[in-house]
């Protein structure tokens, strides 16, 4: 099989495409024929040794995939069952690995995909459609009626927000780069946008109050009962300072760099700065990930959300499409597909 592979810290240039032994299903585990690989922002980081993480190199980088189950391993307990069988068609999560033509996961972690969902549609539905939920519904505990500003809206995780939040009730607000992401935003859920400025090498003390006030001003009187913040950086304490008596800030990202907050504005505010680590609760909280897991079936298939793929890559250019997607020029979800 071809697998893209990190063999040496660096960003997407680094990346090799080399054939290597296909793969073989110990106990518990399934090899699946990958379809479709999305692209996500720790792709980018893992490389780089950047992020949570670090496997063992060589490693292709990638951490969501749709694929065929090509065969499975025996199960993890003598005289059980393994959780999919040869023939399936299954999302299946595994961290790193899925730039490659296959791919050993563990069969817990496979979802069955809908009969009707494409494999590139599969491929960028779980890690981002999974994080904003988790995110709207444990973290925020949003409610009909909300308010919630959604920076940067149009990239995968942010137009999953806007979806979701739109589907749960809050009226939401895009924030974005420019017009055109806006727009995008409207077509999937959101009620209005904002168009902020790029900020290139951060904000002077006048630009952070004027972004402050974009942002209040798109908040009305009463501010965001919810922000969810997949930026970081000087967009992260403008929002806060847009947020609603006891509002919730979701953290979720930092490509805009890790922020400074002052922390007199949560007394102020009476706000909540909350966490979004997805991947942590889906293996602390395994019943209620799939509870959320079954819910985001239910609203693909009642059309309440779709992933918007806006473009697809071939293997042998994954490493364009990692960059495509660090430049911050991607809307909705890259995928790198084998066929």
């Amino acid at each position: 099989m071809k697998a893209l592979l990190s063999k040496a810290v660096g960003g997407p240039e680094t990346l090799v495409l080399e054939d290597l032994p296909d793969p073989v299903a110990g106990p518990g585990q399934a090899v699946l024929a990958v379809k479709a690989c999305g692209v996500n922002y720790p792709d980018f980081l893992i490389i780089q040794d950047k992020y949570q993480f670090k496997p063992e190199r060589p490693f292709a980088p990638g951490g969501e995939v749709a694929g065929v189950v090509e065969s499975v391993g025996p199960p993890l307990i003598e005289g059980g069952v393994t959780a999919v069988k040869v023939g399936d068609r299954v999302i299946g999560s595994s961290g790193w690995g899925g730039m490659a033509q296959k791919i050993v996961v563990e069969a817990n972690r496979c979802i069955p995909m809908p009969d009707a969902m494409p494999f590139d549609e599969a491929s960028a539905f779980i890690l981002t459609y999974g994080t904003s939920y988790h995110a709207l519904k444990q973290r925020a505990h949003i409610k009909p009626g909300d308010t919630m500003l959604v920076l940067g809206a149009a990239g995968g995780v942010g137009l999953a927000a806007c979806e979701l939040g739109h589907a749960m009730g809050a009226k939401v607000v895009a924030a974005c780069s420019t017009q055109e992401k806006v727009d995008l935003c409207l077509k999937h859920g959101a009620s209005s946008g904002v168009v902020y400025p790029t900020g290139e090498g951060g904000f002077d003390k006048a630009g952070k109050k004027a972004l402050a006030d974009l942002f209040k001003g798109a908040g009305g009187k009463g501010g965001f009962d919810v922000v969810y913040d997949a930026v970081g950086g000087d967009y992260a304490e403008a929002a806060l300072r847009a947020t609603a008596w006891e509002g919730r800030f979701l953290v979720v990202g930092f490509p805009a760099g890790i922020p400074s907050i002052p922390l007199n504005l949560t007394l102020l505010k009476g706000c909540q700065i909350v966490g979004v680590f997805w991947g942590s609760f889906a293996a602390r909280e395994p019943l209620e990930h799939a509870k959320n897991t079954a819910e985001l079936l239910e609203m693909y298939a009642a059309g309440k959300i779709k992933p918007y793929v806006s473009e697809r890559f071939p293997l042998e250019k994954a490493g364009e499409a990692i960059t495509h997607l660090a430049m911050r020029k991607a809307q909705g979800k890259v995928v790198v597909t084998m066929d």
